[in-house]
C-alpha cells in the first residue's frame, strides 16, 4: 500500500478469520549429541513451530550470516515542501522496515517509525508536510488500519475503524483522506458469510470525528482511485482480472457512479487509471484494450474515445505518474523483465527522449509537489539491494539519495546477472525463465539447480536483486532459475490467461519441459533439481512434487496452495470471487470434480521426495490450513516432511528473525537433499 497522492491504490490486503484444523504433534527431536548440544545449534524461537527439521548446527548460521545482511532503501514520498523524502529501510537493530526521513541526497537520516508490526505505507499531509498518514497490520494479517502520527510527539491517532481492513489516499485539496474499507470476516465459524461491500469514507485527519460516507459498492475488487483536479470526481476500477476491469466515474458529492469503460458493447480489457489531466477533461490509465499489452493511453471524457500513446512499445506500461504542472509523463516499462523508463508530452502525447536511468528494477516513480523537475523511484538490480533514486527531467541528472548496506566480506558486483532461457513445452509454446548460473571456474561441471515458480499466478519473475539466494549460487554452487510458466504476465493477456480454470495443469507441463530441458545442458544436473514457489508458486511446487518425483531431489512449499477448494472456501470472502476467476468457480460441479483430481493434497501419496513446508499461521490469502493439511498427508508417504509455521507472520515471513531461521533450515534442506 502506497500513501503518496493520486497513486494510492483502493485495493485492500486480504485476509480473514480462519478455520482452526487440530494441530499435529510436534516430531521428536534427535537426540542430543555433541554435534547437535544445545550451544551448538540455533534454536526456533517462541514465536516458531519447527516439526520434523533436524537440528540448525550454529555453523550454518555463522556461514551464511553476511548474506543474511543486505540492507536497503525504497522511496516512500516527498515532502511536499523541501527536498527530502520518506524512504523504507531496515536498520541494523530493525527486525522489520521502518519509515525513515531522509533530508537530502546521503543526508541525515532521521527514524519516525519503530513498529513491533510492518508499516505497509506513509505519506507526508500533501500541503505542508505538518504530519503522516501510515497504514499499519498486526502479525501480518493485512488487517491494516489507518493511522495520523503528529511529528513533534510521534504520536498516533487511529482514523479507521478497527472491525474493517482499510486502505486511503488523499484528496487533491489535501485536506482530507477517503477510506476504502470492507468488513473483518468473522463467519469462519459457520454459517453464511456476509454480502461484500466496500465503503467509501472521507475523513479528516486531524478531527478523525468528521467522516462522511461516500459509497458503498458492491463486491471487494475496487481499487486504482484518482481525484480530479478539483476533487468532484473519481476515477476508480472494478477488478476482476488484468483483463476484465470496469472503470468507473464517481460524483464525490452524491456517490453516484458511472461507467465509462469499456463502452456498451465492447469487448472486456484491463482499464487501470493514472492520472488526469490538469484541466480534468482527459484521463491517463493503462489498458490492454485492443492489444495483448498493457499500453499508456489517453481517454478524453468529451468524445468519449480512446487513444493509445504506447502502441509502438511492444510490451508492458507497468507504471504512471504525471508531473504536477500536467506537462510530463513518466511510463516505467517491463521488457522482457527488465525495467525502462520513458517520457512522453501530456499535451501531444509523442514520445520524448528516453531519461538515461541506472538499470535495474524500477518502482515507485513519483513527482516532487514543488520542485516540479523532479521525479524520485526506487531502483534494485542483481547487484543492490535497492535505493532511492531522483531524476530531473529538464538537466537529465541522475542523483542517487542512498547507498544500500552490504557486509564488508561481500562484494555486491560480483553477484551474477541471470541470463534469458527459452525452452519448448508439450504444445511447442515456448517458455522463458531467468538463470542464476554459478561460476564456472570456482564450481566446474554439472551444477545442481534450484527452481523457483513466483506466485500470482498473475505475476513475473524478473531482474532484479536475489538477497539471501546468492548464497545458493556464490558458495553452495547451485544454479538458480526463475520460470514464467504460462499465466504469467508480461508476456501478452492471452499468454496471461492460458492457465485459467480447466487449464490448471498446463502451467504444471511447462515446469515438466523445464525438466526436459534441463538435461539437454551440459552445465546444469538435471539429476539434482529441488523445485520451490511462494503462494502460487508453493502449489505449483506441490503438483511439480506429484507428477516428477522420480525427477527431483526435493520440495519446497511456501505459503503454498494444496487444493483449490478447500482454498477458496477459506480464504478472505471479498477475495474468493476474484479468485474463482482464475482458478475456478467450486460451486460448479464439473469445475470442482476437475479441481478434487489435481488437487496436490489428492495426489499427496505420489509425493515421494522429500518436502518442506513453511507457513504464517495469520496468512490471510492463503490460510494456513493448506500448509496443514498437506503436512498430514505426506507424513504417510514415509519420506522427511519439515514443517515451519510462525505464529506471528502472514504471506511470507517478514521479521528478520523468523526469516533467518528459515534461510537456515532452507539451506540445511538444499545441503541435505540437493548436494548429498
Amino acid at each position: 500500500m502506497t500513501l503518496r497522492r493520486a497513486a494510492l491504490t483502493l485495493a485492500l490486503a486480504t485476509a480473514g478469520t480462519l478455520p482452526v484444523l487440530a494441530q499435529t504433534a510436534a516430531t521428536p527431536a534427535a537426540p542430543a549429541t555433541p554435534a547437535t548440544s544445545a550451544a551448538a545449534v540455533i534454536a526456533p524461537n517462541a514465536n516458531l513451530r519447527a516439526e520434523g527439521i533436524p537440528p540448525i548446527q550454529r555453523t550454518i548460521a555463522e556461514r551464511v550470516a553476511a548474506y543474511t545482511d543486505f540492507r536497503g532503501y525504497g522511496f516512500m514520498g516527498w515532502h511536499p515542501k523541501n527536498r527530502s523524502m520518506l524512504v523504507r529501510h531496515r536498520g541494523a537493530t530493525d527486525n522489520l522496515p521502518q519509515v525513515y526521513l531522509l533530508d537530502g541526497p546521503n543526508g541525515t537520516m532521521t527514524k519516525l517509525t519503530d513498529f513491533a508490526e510492518s508499516v505497509q505505507g506513509a505519506s507526508f499531509e500533501p500541503k505542508e508536510g505538518r504530519y503522516l498518514v501510515y497504514a499499519r497490520d498486526t502479525g501480518g494479517n493485512e488487517a491494516t488500519k489507518i493511522y495520523r502520527m503528529d511529528l513533534p510527539s510521534r504520536e498516533s491517532t487511529l482514523l479507521s475503524n478497527p472491525d474493517e481492513r482499510s486502505s486511503a489516499m488523499w484528496t487533491e485539496k489535501g485536506d482530507r483522506i477517503l477510506i476504502s474499507a470492507v468488513p473483518l470476516d468473522r463467519t469462519a465459524q459457520g454459517g453464511t458469510r456476509a454480502q461484500v461491500t466496500t465503503t467509501l469514507t472521507f475523513v479528516n485527519p486531524l478531527k478523525p470525528e468528521e467522516k462522511t460516507r461516500l459509497a458503498e459498492l458492491p463486491g471487494g475488487g475496487w481499487f486504482g482511485g484518482r481525484f480530479s483536479p478539483d476533487d468532484s470526481r473519481l476515477a476508480l476500477v472494478q477488478y476482476r482480472t488484468n483483463s476484465d476491469t470496469e472503470l468507473f466515474l464517481l460524483d464525490t458529492k452524491t456517490g453516484q457512479r458511472e461507467r465509462i469503460l469499456p463502452a456498451a458493447g465492447q469487448p472486456a480489457a484491463g482499464y487501470f487509471p493514472a492520472a488526469w489531466s490538469k484541466d480534468g477533461k482527459r484521463l491517463f490509465l493503462t489498458t490492454n484494450a485492443g492489444s495483448e499489452f498493457n499500453e499508456l493511453a489517453v481517454y478524453d471524457l468529451s468524445t468519449k474515445t480512446l487513444t493509445s500513446l504506447t502502441r509502438h512499445i511492444p510490451w508492458d506500461v507497468s507504471g504512471v505518474d504525471l508531473s504536477k504542472d500536467g506537462k510530463l509523463l513518466i511510463a516505467e516499462i517491463n521488457n522482457n523483465g527488465r525495467d525502462e523508463m520513458r517520457l512522453f508530452d501530456a499535451t501531444t502525447g509523442k514520445e520524448l527522449p528516453a531519461p538515461k536511468v541506472p538499470a535495474g528494477a524500477i518502482g515507485g516513480t513519483s513527482w516532487h509537489e514543488s520542485l516540479r523537475d523532479e521525479v524520485a523511484f526506487s531502483l534494485n538490480s542483481p547487484q543492490s539491494p535497492g535505493d532511492a533514486y531522483s531524476l530531473n527531467v529538464k538537466t537529465g541528472a541522475v542523483t542517487r539519495w542512498t547507498t544500500a548496506y552490504a557486509p564488508p566480506t561481500i562484494d555486491p558486483n560480483t553477484f551474477v546477472t541471470p541470463q534469458l532461457i527459452q525452452w519448448k513445452s508439450f504444445d511447442g509454446r515456448m517458455i522463458s525463465g531467468w538463470l542464476f548460473a554459478p561460476d564456472a571456474k570456482k564450481f566446474p561441471g554439472k551444477r545442481p539447480v534450484f527452481v523457483d515458480f513466483h506466485g500470482g499466478p498473475e505475476a513475473q519473475s524478473t531482474v532484479r536483486f536475489m538477497g539471501r539466494w546468492n548464497y545458493y549460487i556464490n558458495e553452495m554452487g547451485i544454479a538458480v532459475i526463475l520460470p514464467n510458466v504460462r499465466g504469467s504476465t508480461g508476456y501478452g493477456k492471452s499468454f496471461a490467461q492460458l492457465d485459467n480454470g480447466f487449464l490448471r495443469e498446463d502451467s504444471v507441463k511447462d515446469g515438466g519441459a523445464l525438466l526436459d530441458w534441463l538435461a539437454t545442458q551440459p552445465n546444469l544436473d538435471s539429476k539434482r533439481v529441488v523445485v520451490s514457489g511462494g503462494s502460487y508458486g508453493g502449489y505449483m511446487s506441490l503438483a511439480m512434487a506429484t507428477h516428477y518425483s522420480e525427477r527431483l531431489r526435493g520440495a519446497i512449499d511456501i505459503v503454498g496452495i494444496s487444493h483449490f477448494v478447500t482454498f477458496l472456501n477459506n480464504t478472505e470472502s471479498y477475495r474468493r470471487d476474484l479468485r474463482r476467476v482464475e482458478y475456478g468457480d467450486e460451486r460448479d460441479p464439473k469445475m470442482r470434480e476437475f479441481q478434487e483430481k489435481i488437487a496436490p493434497l489428492n495426489n499427496a501419496h505420489r509425493i515421494k521426495v522429500p518436502l518442506f513446508v513453511i507457513h504464517g499461521k495469520n496468512d490471510p490469502r492463503v490460510p494456513y490450513t493448506e500448509a496443514e493439511q498437506i503436512v498430514q498427508k505426506v507424513r504417510a508417504n514415509n519420506v522427511p516432511v519439515w514443517y515451519l509455521l510462525a505464529d506471528n507472520e502472514g504471506h511470507g515471513f517478514a521479521r528478520r528473525v523468523n526469516a533467518d531461521f528459515q534461510f537456515y533450515a532452507t539451506v540445511k534442506f538444499l545441503e541435505t537433499y540437493l548436494l548429498n
